[in-house]
């Protein structure tokens, strides 16, 4: 019942149809009473407040008759807009507030507190004692989930779900920069931080993360599932329940951009076990997760000189979002971060195709060419310093893990990791940054003699031999080329143009394969059908 019913909402959703559907009393609004300042007022206090507590009184009641219907309308369209409207500059009530209205319902109030830390982040600046309050309400809800020997009887949507997983890492992330940067905090703040070493913890998180995955057996599932069987038979009690499902999938994704925060590539894919990146999966009906997932993967197959399974990565996810714009849309609260992803990926892949140049989707590439045209040529003359600030926008903040030395003298420390990971970056770039110039000249010629292009690039002889090797050997490249694991792949030559040196006459082969129109024409057409099926379905 509840997978239909999660079948029905995301349908709806799409369609619009149940945006703004709550059995609660308040969505005419008379601008005199939009002001969130509810002291200035106090017709308009006791107005808001009223209309707050019926709010809270429903959301408490469809969380208890696991109405995931009304659940995911309140918690997407709802809790948002009365964020919007009510408290765009304040927090919300605190829990010890509300909690007569709900009866002291703690698995309530937890949830409340979620949406309610969630919102200061969002809208304002956490305090220290926020931050700190907001991981204790995490343990809560991550202990009543998983310290029990029978499934809890809680329902939330995947949206919600992945929400909580989202944002619990970015907490995380948040608070470790946060710290870092002591040296704008006061001493009773630092002795703070100092009595409370296990505050947003990298273990702790780890350690939440894992026990999601194991009490749900989503490999298990994952595997059973790729191979065509039924994954509620390996599932157990736990997985089988959509809550466990999902938040130990959810915790797969979560564990991918964690690695990558700490620059582990190779195990942020590794956590993905049985996760087939190009197959459309019952697991993968949230786009924020979707987006997610793949920057993540197309940013470490990046760092890890996997220049084509990054294009792919890349381009598969923004072609995805062009087409789920109309899903997307009817989300107001996620458009903002969704564009700031396209954009940090749209960067990426610009990077990429310099290093690698290759034919990519044609909707994709036209939107590449109109906005990043300038800088590609520029990055195939090896511009070191565009690539710098591309790499610098695009990339995750990265974390130290480790609590920093609070009595050392202040400084930049909240930047260490990330100036690891851009040294690291540019040290290999530098390797190639001759590769587009020789690139440019060899696609010129069938022969040339070393001597000849080593004045086009007022270089000796010796010094062009090893960057020709070097070419050679940047060009080669671990590629994916089937089954469940990210990390596996054959080496392949990425390079448009090959070469092979005789005595001192370089001879010269264009690789590229010239376009079949007529698979052109059955690609477009396929498309067509797709977008035809889309516009049905969100129809009906």
């Amino acid at each position: 019942m509840y997978t239909q019913a999660e079948e029905f909402v995301e349908a709806e959703l799409e369609s619009g149809a149940i945006a703004g559907v709550y059995g609660y009393p308040g969505d005419d609004y008379d601008s005199h009473y939009q002001d969130a300042d509810l002291n200035q007022d106090s017709h308009a206090e006791s107005y808001v407040v009223e209309e707050v507590k019926n709010f809270i009184k429903y959301f408490q009641k469809h969380i208890h008759e696991q109405n995931v219907r009304e659940i995911h309308a309140m918690y997407e369209s709802g809790f948002t807009r009365l964020s919007d409207e009510k408290f765009p500059k304040a927090p919300w009530p605190e829990a010890d507030q509300i909690a007569p209205i709900v009866g002291d319902d703690p698995l309530f109030l937890t949830l409340y507190k979620e949406l309610c830390f969630r919102h200061v982040y969002a809208k304002l600046k956490p305090t220290i004692e926020q931050r700190i309050d907001s991981y204790y309400n995490y343990c809560d809800l991550f202990n009543y989930i998983l310290n029990t020997d029978e499934p809890v009887p809680l329902v939330l949507p995947n949206q919600w779900l992945w929400d909580i997983i989202d944002e619990f890492i970015y907490q995380f992330q948040s608070f470790s920069l946060f710290r870092y940067k002591f040296g704008k905090l006061g001493m009773d703040q630092i002795q703070l931080l100092k009595e409370n070493p296990k505050i947003w913890n990298v273990h702790s998180v780890l350690n939440v993360l894992h026990s999601l995955v194991d009490k749900s057996r989503i490999y298990e599932q994952l595997e059973e599932y790729r191979t065509g069987g039924d994954p509620d038979t390996v599932a157990g009690q736990f997985g089988i329940r959509p809550l466990y499902k999902m938040l130990g999938y959810f915790s797969l994704i979560g564990l991918l951009r964690l690695h990558s925060l700490l620059g582990d590539y190779s195990m942020a894919l590794k956590v993905l076990g049985n996760i087939e990146l190009n197959r459309k999966s019952m697991y993968s009906r949230v786009p924020a997760c979707q987006i997610t997932t793949y920057y993540y993967v197309g940013f470490a197959y990046l760092m890890m000189r996997r220049y084509q399974d990054a294009i792919r990565s890349f381009c598969n996810i923004l072609l995805y979002i062009q087409r789920a714009k109309p899903m997307i849309q009817n989300r107001a609260y996620q458009i903002d971060a969704i564009k700031k992803m396209n954009d940090k990926m749209y960067t990426l892949l610009a990077i990429c195709l310099s290093l690698s140049p290759q034919r990519i989707d044609e909707n994709v590439n036209a939107h590449l060419r109109e906005t990043y045209n300038e800088k590609m040529i520029k990055l195939q003359r090896g511009d070191l310093g565009l690539l710098e600030e591309m790499f610098s926008f695009a990339c995750p903040k990265f974390v130290t893990p480790s609590a920093p030395n609070y009595d050392a003298a202040p400084g930049k420390y909240h930047r260490e990791a990330f100036d690891i990971q851009l040294k690291n970056f540019l040290q290999e770039m530098r390797q190639q940054s001759l590769i587009p110039i020789i690139r440019s000249y060899l696609k010129l010629y069938t022969t040339m003699p070393i001597t000849k292009l080593a004045a086009f690039l007022d270089m000796d002889e010796e010094t062009l031999r090893t960057q020709l090797l070097c070419y050679k050997h940047k060009q080669r490249h671990l590629t994916w080329t089937k089954g469940p694991d990210a990390l596996e792949g054959e080496f392949q030559s990425s390079s448009d143009v090959d070469f092979y040196i005789e005595n001192d006459m370089i001879h010269i082969a264009d690789t590229k394969v010239e376009r079949g129109y007529g698979n052109f024409f059955i690609r477009q057409i396929i498309k067509f059908e797709e977008l035809g099926q889309t516009l049905t379905a969100d129809r009906y």
